[in-house]
């Protein structure tokens, strides 16, 4: 098999010296992005006993960082087409540092779950405006070496993140130490960006679509709600139900026809849509967010309610996941650089994901440890060769002018599959949970393993997340078989989805990387793409 010829440089192009400095600033910057998630994950549970939550509000202190990111996304993309790249970046930075000061103070849950919201506001811009970056500098055919690094930053932010959250909640810091931990390194990331990334604003004509981002936002978050409500607080066929749907349906067809019939500059351009690449990687990025976000940040849930762990043992339990992750970004990375070609390591990586997911569906409270991790490895690995290539494939078919709004629509629909995945699955393992926790409950009082004084002096109702430490043996018992249960058939629910998304990636049509960042050019034929393999 011929392999194509690296890539040489263009006159004017960065050198890789230039390209790795201002890499610095923004991968720093992507790295505070990540930490935002993983060094709390670990401290969710403290946090929602210490504020007395539920698991309705574990659920949304995931889901209203995911869900003002996934509104903000295409905004910042958009504005990256329009403004200085530094200076939105930077914006992003001190966004999400106003966010994670509000968050280390907050006095309840609800205070919290708001300075998340802002919190995500950030984190929405790190994410669209550091791909976007990377690909105003590097062309296509370099840009997997380069998306190797992000993938690097990302699996040093997963492993660091639990790990450092561990700590600092086993710290007398408490859980509020993992919100200003993250302060310093957006300092330094804002610093570094402001000495080493220096790229030509493009000025245009400003037309934010404001209306339709709203409406987008509005419409997830009414059926968001609807499905981590509903069931607990109404039932599932109700006025309530009723109307909170039949209103996402109406606001997400209203922002449909505003980014078809209204929006000068759409948020979302309907017209990418067009290329089958762009369709199918769309639709792969909402399952994948269903199946990666909506599984595994439960999985410290796992760990610690499950298997009786501290933070920093469940920390040390998601090295496996991300280690596989790691090796597999950097090796892809570069062997896309080489090769020119990238779906066999998309195909690839998602057939593993499915692997991994189907078998991390039958763990439970009992599961060897080693067996856990080791099937959280096959995740990782498949990840590491799917995410970033996903939208390396994106940008490969998209002109210039359009590769903000490009990439911030595949990371967008991503996080919309993440916050839908999170709130659904949170419904179903909160229904689980409370419906095999009374029932085990009155089995023991009529064994009379418990006595109803027992159960008076709990201080957590059955649909609330315990502290173990204070429960009597055998209800702490109970609550450790649930929790194992349940969490194994949340990645059970989500193998269907892992399926649908290789299928999209399986007929997405390849298209070798361009060496310099001007328009994709298709192959005309079968024979031309052959050759070019």
């Amino acid at each position: 098999m011929a392999t194509i010829p690296p890539a040489t440089a263009e006159p004017g192009q960065m050198t890789h010296r230039e390209i790795m400095e201002a890499l610095t600033g923004l991968l720093l910057a992507m790295f505070v992005a990540m930490l935002s998630s993983t060094v709390v994950s670990n401290a969710l549970p403290a946090i929602v006993t210490d504020l007395n939550g539920s698991q309705t509000g574990y659920t949304w202190v995931v889901v209203a960082t995911l869900l003002t990111m996934t509104a903000t996304t295409p905004i910042w993309g958009k504005l990256a087409d329009l403004f200085s790249k530094k200076l939105l970046v930077q914006a992003a930075l001190i966004i999400f540092s106003i966010g994670s000061v509000i968050a280390a103070v907050a006095p309840s849950m609800s205070v919290l779950i708001g300075a998340r919201a802002i919190q995500g506001l950030g984190v929405g811009g790190l994410t669209a405006l550091v791909q976007v970056v990377i690909a105003s500098m590097v062309s296509p055919r370099e840009r997997g070496r380069y998306s190797g690094y992000i993938g690097a930053v990302f699996a040093t932010a997963t492993v660091s993140g639990p790990l450092l959250g561990g700590l600092v909640v086993d710290s007398p810091l408490g859980w509020r130490g993992c919100f200003i931990m993250v302060l310093p390194v957006a300092a330094i990331a804002f610093v570094v960006l402001q000495k080493t990334l220096h790229l030509p604003v493009v000025k245009r004509q400003v037309k934010i679509d404001y209306v339709g981002a709203t409406l987008i936002m509005a419409g997830i978050s009414l059926i968001l709600v609807w499905v981590s409500l509903a069931g607990t607080n109404f039932d599932w066929i109700s006025a309530t139900s009723f109307a909170l749907v039949g209103g996402s349906i109406v606001l997400i067809g209203a922002a449909l026809w505003v980014e078809a019939r209204v929006a000068t500059e759409p948020v979302i351009p309907l017209r990418l849509f067009r290329d089958r690449t762009t369709a199918l990687a769309t639709a792969a990025s909402v399952m994948i967010g269903v199946a990666m976000f909506g599984a595994t940040v439960y999985l410290s849930q796992y760990f610690q309610l499950a298997r009786g762990m501290s933070p920093t043992e469940a920390g040390l339990m998601s090295i496996s996941m991300v280690g596989g992750l790691l090796v597999s970004s950097i090796v892809s990375g570069r062997m896309i650089s080489t090769t020119g070609l990238w779906k066999r390591w998309l195909v690839g990586g998602m057939a593993l994901v499915i692997v991994g997911i189907t078998l991390l569906g039958t763990i439970d409270a009992h599961t060897n440890l080693w067996v856990v991790g080791l099937f959280m490895a096959i995740v990782g690995v498949g990840l590491g060769a799917t995410m970033q290539n996903l939208v390396l494939s994106v940008q490969n078919n998209t002109a210039p002018e359009d590769l903000g709004a490009a990439s911030s629509v595949v990371a967008m629909f991503r996080s919309i599959g993440g916050s839908a995945g999170v709130a659904a699955l949170g419904a179903v393992l909160a229904h689980q949970v409370t419906g095999s926790v009374k029932d085990g409950v009155m089995s023991l009082v009529k064994a009379g393993k418990v006595t109803p004084e027992q159960l008076a002096d709990m201080q957590h109702s059955t649909g609330d997340i315990p502290d173990l430490a204070s429960l009597p043996l055998p209800i702490r018992s109970l609550y450790e078989n649930s929790f194992g249960d349940a969490v194994g058939h949340l990645f059970a629910v989500s193998v269907p989805f892992t399926i649908v998304a290789f299928l999209c990636i399986l007929f997405i049509k390849e298209v070798p990387l361009r060496t310099s960042n001007g328009p994709a050019v298709q192959p005309s034929t079968e024979d031309e793409l052959e050759s070019a393999r």
